[in-house]
């Protein structure tokens, strides 16, 4: 049996016994690297929620404030310790070298909203809080985008396990399927927000410039 198999079985049997605390500390040690996978707790929570043991909004408040617990230990990490003593001693909590570089570099090109998106992508979402905290970004601002983050990402595996309901563990199988299809719809996302803006921007120019040549007419009539 695979170590993710085993981490699962068990996030199932600590969800069956403790209901909503039990999604809210199982996220939370996943949101802290511990390498318990977030699509067998919600998708799982999901299937509870298909039976009507627990409420939807319920399991995904529970799902988002495990995030964020999580992802606060590891802000706090890195804005105490820095990326030196995290490269030294992060293997002992799962924390590769590669792993806070690629956040790193996710947070570096595109600074506040690396938090938000980083949220939702494989790999990136449990480390990205490290160079948060190591940017000693603000608490305030970290608190929101983490928050905002989370929810789309808990919703849409709660839903999927609604609509598995007895099959829910399919989603092991396909866990990596599921994390390319999040990458391109956000990719997506985030191309439909960047053009709507450019297209806002250039409005706005356009609009401003066909004002200034009528102030510009206006002015040399009445100057006439």
């Amino acid at each position: 049996m695979s170590l993710t198999i085993y981490l699962a079985e068990l996030a199932t049997t600590i969800i069956s016994k403790l209901g909503l605390p039990g999604i809210f500390f199982l996220m939370t040690l996943e949101s802290a690297l511990i390498p318990i996978p977030s699509e067998a707790i919600m998708v799982f929570a999901g299937f509870l929620v298909s039976k009507g043991e627990i409420n939807f909004l319920d399991a995904v408040l529970a799902g988002t404030m495990g995030n964020y617990a999580g992802s606060a230990i590891l802000y706090f990490l890195g804005k105490k310790y820095g990326a030196p003593m995290l490269l030294r001693y992060g293997k002992y909590i799962f924390i590769s070298k590669k792993h806070i570089e690629e956040a790193e570099k996710f947070f570096q090109k595109n600074g506040k909203l690396a938090v938000f998106t980083g949220r939702m992508l494989p790999a990136v979402r449990t480390v990205i809080s490290l160079p948060a905290g190591i940017a000693k970004m603000d608490f305030k601002t970290f608190t929101i985008y983490t928050i905002l983050g989370s929810i789309p990402w808990n919703m849409a595996l709660t839903y999927i396990g609604i609509v598995l309901g007895q099959n829910w563990h399919l989603i092991l199988q396909y866990s990596t399927l599921i994390d390319s299809a999040a990458i391109i719809a956000l990719i997506v996302l985030i191309a439909y927000f960047y053009i709507s803006k450019k297209h806002e921007v250039n409005l706005f120019s356009s609009q401003n410039s066909q004002r200034a040549i009528y102030d510009k007419s206006g002015s040399e009539s009445h100057d006439k």
